[in-house]
């Protein structure tokens, strides 16, 4: 696996292009599922776009159809309450609920003796994933220490950064133009976005954490200069896998 960077930043009617060599190549992160016969796996839930929160769980490897469901558990003094709950017999099922700021985990069931339960995780209802408000909090904390004020996450630029790494971990490229030629602009534009002064993008690839592609970015000289411009106010953060496990992660920037 590599990992590489890539960087866009513009005005309004200019644009400048640069891609860095690559970082050294990384290790995907550890699946929370596990390969086995007769298989149960449940996702550990997570922020989605339009506020809401999603658990999945599958079932697969079993001789026999069986009963899958899956439940949303919040994690509070006394019993945990069942928030959502969800079954099919077709081997896979999500299921969704508005947001609401907490602590949350997935049990899944086949009704045939296995089980799995999602690791707990706190969820603040921004408008990303655990993972991509993670390098939310890590880009800010990084612009603190140049007097830079905090950047707020923005729907609209989640959408569009979360669209690009998405298509490019789909169709295996690694660009600022989507294959179908479109730039930084036309995704955020496309997205709902209007208005803005001054824009810029930072992608990566490979890095498995946030932390880790925080660090990539700010040891390179055109994605630090993105993070640390005090001018952009507003930003979106986007994390696709690959088929492979291999994070696509893409930073869209806005100045109001």
């Amino acid at each position: 696996m590599r990992t590489s960077l890539g960087v866009v930043t513009g005005l309004v009617g200019l644009a400048a292009l640069s891609l860095p060599a690559a970082l050294p190549a990384a290790a995907p992160a550890a699946a929370d599922t596990e390969a086995q016969t007769c298989q149960v796996s449940v996702a550990v839930p997570g922020a989605v776009a339009g506020g809401r929160i999603e658990a999945s769980a599958t079932r697969k490897g079993c001789d026999g159809p069986a009963l899958l469901r899956v439940r949303l558990k919040h994690a509070q003094p006394g019993p945990d309450k069942v928030v959502k709950s969800g079954a099919t017999r077709t081997g896979s099922v999500a299921v969704r609920l508005a947001c609401a700021p907490g602590t949350y985990y997935a049990f899944a069931t086949d009704y045939s003796g296995h089980t799995k339960t999602s690791r707990p995780v706190k969820l603040t209802c921004a408008p990303g994933t655990t993972e991509e408000n993670e390098v939310v909090r890590l880009t800010n904390e990084e612009r603190a220490k140049g007097g830079c004020k905090p950047l707020k996450h923005d729907p609209r630029l989640r959408e569009a950064a979360y669209g690009h790494s998405a298509d490019m971990a789909a169709r295996g490229y690694f660009d600022h133009t989507s294959q179908d030629g479109r730039d930084v602009m036309d995704r955020i534009r496309a997205a709902g976005f209007t208005g803005g002064s001054a824009w810029a993008e930072n992608i990566a690839m490979g890095q498995p954490t946030p932390a880790a592609v925080v660090k990539g970015w700010m040891t390179s000289t055109g994605h630090r200069a993105n993070i640390m411009n005090c001018s952009y106010t507003l930003i979106g953060v986007g994390a696709a896998k690959d088929a492979k496990g291999q994070i696509y992660w893409t930073q869209d920037f806005a100045a109001n």
